[in-house]
């Protein structure tokens, strides 16, 4: 933060002109434009006086002296935005009027990006709610339609983390002859349900571990939904729907478990646990530095597992192994989410792994691993431990290659890197969807070939 002389400093070189706001004699906000000079060295702005039938500002009472810059790029938007903002009381000074600033505020999207510039304004439009709240004697909140806030609250597009073990499990069954539609409805069903509890427990216990606070740099991919800490729903609501969601999916999974087998409880139970303490205490898990991992099981593993179990009643090693690259894909989703939200995870104690790890060891980190994902699905067809079609998943290798650039040239800028985000969710979702194709591939060659060549096996 610079000081209030360095800032005196930049004015004239940065702006035209100066306005003043005030409220005049009646009450009523005014304000009126005119030129000014900065004296640094002492410490004041030195404004002419209104001329013509303008209200002149008050000598009696603080005023804003307003300074602000926005250059149009047609066709595009704004750039050059930037504003001081000065409160203090005025005096005549030579035919002047002098102001010496009281309180300064400023912000130049050279130095701070609008969306952080925002973020870092939510406290002070609490107060401001909350001072209206008390004057009105009505309360003041931010409103959304009911659809686009269960949207936000629940975080309902990353449902793919859900659907792409599912549909994998269950596809894998099928090849192997099980398969039940009204069964993998309700397997989807039940995991959604509980993958959606688990977004809005993490946003419940993020709130109260003061994490979202110390995020001053979300993303449309990273930092939760926010609800609660921008006042669109109280933790009390918040509670009652990860409450409302954990309930109906482990009814699901109660359901299954009688009529399929008590067996599908061993990846139930681990999978409710790891939903509830990912950032729940006593564990919290995901403060303690092995959130990646468990993320990687949960949707990784715990889902493909549970899919299989539903449909074929048994497990096998093909649905754990075909599960991996899956599993370690979710995990990267995680991994990048988590960069931006670095000093936010390290001032709520978070250890992820960008808050241990240096720029080169994450990076160095993520190709490491999306390496190990395909060497896994090449391995697996090759082999015949998967379905052989399964190999058709590398063609996504060029978008792994344009997620690891990404990552390198935006590492430092949250918002330049929301499209490699968005590219590396891509990267989990069509390798799994790809996957499944695989074997969707083998059944269909299954099915009508009596001797099916062996790269459709």
């Amino acid at each position: 933060m610079i000081s209030s002389g360095e800032m005196l400093g930049r004015l004239e070189g940065s702006y035209t002109h100066a306005v003043i706001a005030f409220l005049d004699d009646s009450g009523y906000p005014v304000s009126v434009a005119t030129s000014f000079a900065a004296r640094p060295e002492r410490g004041v702005v030195l404004l002419d006086e209104v001329a013509g039938e303008q209200v002149a500002p008050p000598l009696d009472r603080e005023v804003n002296v307003i300074f602000s810059h926005i250059r149009p790029q047609p066709g595009q938007g704004y750039d050059e935005r930037r504003y001081v903002s000065l409160w203090g009381t005025l005096q005549r000074a030579g035919g002047r009027l002098e102001l010496t600033p009281r309180r300064v505020q400023h912000w130049d999207e050279q130095e701070m990006t609008f969306f952080e510039f925002s973020e870092r304004g939510v406290p002070q439009a609490q107060r401001y709610m909350a001072q209206l709240s008390e004057e009105t004697g009505t309360q003041v909140k931010p409103k959304l339609s009911f659809g686009w806030l269960f949207l936000r609250a629940t975080r309902l597009p990353f449902l793919t983390a859900t659907a792409v073990p599912v549909f994998l499990g269950v596809a894998i069954a099928a090849l192997r002859g099980r398969f039940d539609l009204w069964l993998a409805l309700l397997t989807l069903l039940g995991g959604a349900c509980v993958h959606l509890a688990l977004n809005v427990a993490n946003d419940v216990f993020d709130t109260m571990s003061g994490a979202d606070q110390a995020n001053v740099n979300p993303t449309q991919f990273s930092g939760g939904s926010r609800v609660i800490y921008y006042g669109l729903l109280s933790m009390r609501q918040m509670v009652l729907i990860m409450v409302g969601f954990y309930v109906a999916g482990l009814g699901i999974g109660v359901y299954l478990a009688a009529t399929r087998g008590w067996a599908l409880l061993w990846v139930g139970v681990a999978g409710a646990l790891i939903s509830i303490f990912y950032t729940a205490p006593p564990l919290r898990l995901v403060h303690r530095g092995v959130g990646e991992i468990t993320v990687a099981l949960g949707f990784g593993p715990i889902m493909v597992l549970g899919a299989f179990f539903v449909q074929f009643q048994r497990y096998t090693f093909e649905a754990f192994y075909a599960s991996l690259p899956v599993a370690i894909l979710i995990a990267l989703v995680l991994y990048m989410n988590e960069v931006p939200d670095r000093a936010g995870d390290a001032a709520a104690g978070k250890r992820t792994l960008p808050v241990r790890l240096s720029k080169d060891a994450v990076l160095t980190g993520y190709a490491v691993f999306v390496g190990l994902a395909y060497a896994l699905i090449l391995a697996g067809a090759l082999t015949g431990v998967t379905a052989r079609p399964v190999v058709i998943a590398l063609a996504t290798v060029p978008l792994a290659i344009g997620a690891y650039r990404g990552l390198r040239d935006s590492y430092d800028s949250p918002y330049a890197l929301m499209p490699t985000m968005a590219k590396n969710i891509q990267l989990h979702l069509f390798t799994g969807m790809l996957l499944v194709a695989g074997y969707v591939i083998a059944i269909i060659a299954d099915a009508s070939l009596s001797n099916p060549p062996i790269f459709l096996r």
